[in-house]
């Protein structure tokens, strides 16, 4: 599974996105949109979104810190009944 978080060192959602998945052993690959500009305009053409952070896993792109969706992609929600 490939995981990249497209951040900047000043988002406090970047951060909370970035601990969460440490938190879960999650391995991904931090890209700093404030350094890179041809990083940046990669996620503009990937997400449609200026503002971070956007998490991709496995090319599914996801848009702020969206807990439930990221554990959903990333298979950690528990089995619930409905």
């Amino acid at each position: 599974m490939e995981v990249k978080v497209y951040s900047t060192p000043s988002c406090p959602w970047c951060q909370a996105a970035k601990q969460f998945l440490k938190a879960n052993n999650i391995s991904f690959t931090d890209i700093d949109v404030s350094q890179d500009e041809k990083a940046a305009q990669e996620m503009i053409l990937k997400s449609g979104q200026m503002g971070v952070p956007v998490i991709e896993v496995d090319k599914q792109i996801v848009i702020g810190f969206n807990k439930p969706l990221l554990e959903e992609l990333l298979g950690l929600k528990k089995n619930e009944t409905k």
